[in-house]
């Protein structure tokens, strides 16, 4: 898998046309993950709500306020791009998203176990997040578009760093409290 969070050093970089498949296809793929990010702000809180550890409540609210300043800046890439701001159905985001729903449903409110699927569905989002967003970079660059590359390996790196903050939490205590827990059955 190419790096994505260093800059090309191809020599035809930059060198498709103004409106060439390649950079319609990078215009709809950012509709479809400013769609993605605005659900996931709606979505977050609902897992916050959910969740029993304080840290990990903190992680959700935290990563909210987070995936609004990702709006915002999806929103200036649009401006920069010359199109208005408009998101296209993310399919797999509202999969990923009706799957934490039901993890939610099935499992024990107040629990660990439940931590454990909050994260689990969590990371599912961010690792979509983290690849859409890698791969819009590197596309960026390709079509010339270098500005708008260096904003999204920033967001690309607030979304690895997001995974890797719930990573510690699920190992640093809320896996192993989950582990202890026994069926109310």
């Amino acid at each position: 898998m190419p790096n994505t969070t260093t800059k090309p050093t191809q020599t035809n970089q930059g060198r498709g046309s103004q409106d060439s498949l390649l950079k319609k296809f990078f215009q709809d793929e950012l509709k479809d993950i400013y769609w993605a990010e605005k659900h996931i702000v709606q979505t977050l809180p609902k897992m916050e709500k959910a969740a029993t550890s304080p840290e990990l409540k903190d992680a959700f609210k935290e990563h909210c306020e987070m995936s609004k300043n990702h709006v915002a800046r999806l929103e200036q890439i649009f401006e920069k791009m010359g199109k208005k701001a408009q998101g296209k159905k993310c399919e797999a985001i509202e999969g990923i998203t009706k799957e934490g729903a039901s993890i939610i449903e099935d499992t024990e409110k107040g629990t660990s176990t439940r931590d454990v699927g909050l994260i689990m569905a969590a990371q599912k989002v961010e690792h979509y997040e983290i690849a859409t967003y890698g791969s819009l970079a590197q596309l960026a660059e390709t079509i010339g578009e270098s500005a708008i590359a260096d904003l999204l390996r920033k967001t690309l790196a607030e979304e690895k760093e997001t995974d890797t903050n719930l990573t510690d939490i699920a190992e640093k205590h809320v896996n192993y409290e989950a582990s202890e827990e026994h069926s109310s059955n």
